[in-house]
């Protein structure tokens, strides 16, 4: 039977090349590189009625005319989207693989149990793979102005969005607002919930908001935000990658008349 094998290689996922120049997750009956006898084949749940698999490799593809390693992320702009979509859950089960050999209440080996849950061989324990929720929130101040902040964290020059973890206890409109506070200085109201995004790097999920400025002076906590300013829609810096739902949230305010 053919099936779908994710292979991955540290942070990059091997992409198959077709005949057209365009990329493919690899179809086919046996896994494309050879397991090792350590390897941990996970079964992953099925893409339109056709069984996924996964592993890891130990070193990446080279000098391959079939093969091409790719950082995850990027394989967002090669492959089809539903095939990018389940190459970051057969990440984020991998990540989550290797990080609970070891039960965390006896030191007991984990093995699975289900195909998303893990059992401890010696007090029984159960555990499911666990994602760290996130907020992202873009700040209006009027129809035609917003506020973009560049993180340290960030890789390259683009403005982005207030974002930050949920701590426990926490609602995720008490989380929007404590990372406004927290970073800028600035009281927000009106929240409007956009959508969410699975962010498997390596195992989130984004909550993005949109909601307008109600008062405050900019303080930045430089730990985070290196800048942030108010933009207007027509002097904007370099924005996120479209991958992400920081720029969905920002094409979304974009799209949206001004007048309206």
């Amino acid at each position: 039977m053919e099936r779908y094998y994710f292979v991955f290689c540290k942070d990059d996922i091997m992409l198959e090349r077709k005949a057209d120049g365009t990329y493919t997750i690899p179809f086919q009956e046996a896994p494309p590189i050879a397991l090792k006898p350590w390897t941990t084949l996970l079964n992953i749940s099925p893409l339109d009625n056709k069984e996924v698999k996964a592993y890891t490799i130990d070193a990446p593809v080279v000098d391959s005319e079939k093969y091409e390693m790719c950082p995850l992320r990027q394989s967002y702009y090669k492959l089809p989207e539903n095939l990018y979509l389940k190459a970051g859950k057969c990440a984020e089960l991998i990540y989550w693989d290797h990080n609970t050999k070891f039960c965390g209440v006896c030191g007991g080996q984990m093995h699975f149990h289900t195909d998303i849950s893990k059992r401890c061989e010696m007090c029984g324990k159960e555990i499911w793979p666990q994602l760290a929720p996130a907020v992202i929130v873009l700040i209006h101040r009027d129809k035609d102005t917003v506020l973009l902040a560049r993180g340290r964290s960030f890789k390259r020059d683009f403005y982005g969005l207030i974002a930050g973890f949920v701590e426990t206890g926490e609602t995720l409109e008490e989380a929007v607002k404590r990372e406004v506070m927290e970073e800028t200085g600035l009281t927000i109201k009106n929240l409007r919930y956009f959508g969410s995004q699975p962010w498997p790097y390596p195992s989130g999920i984004m909550v993005g908001f949109h909601a307008d400025y109600e008062g405050g002076e900019l303080h930045l906590q430089r730990e985070e935000i290196r800048n942030a300013a108010w933009f207007h829609r027509d002097n904007l810096p370099n924005l996120p990658e479209k991958l992400s739902i920081a720029r969905r949230l920002i094409d979304d305010w974009l799209n949206t008349p001004a007048d309206s």
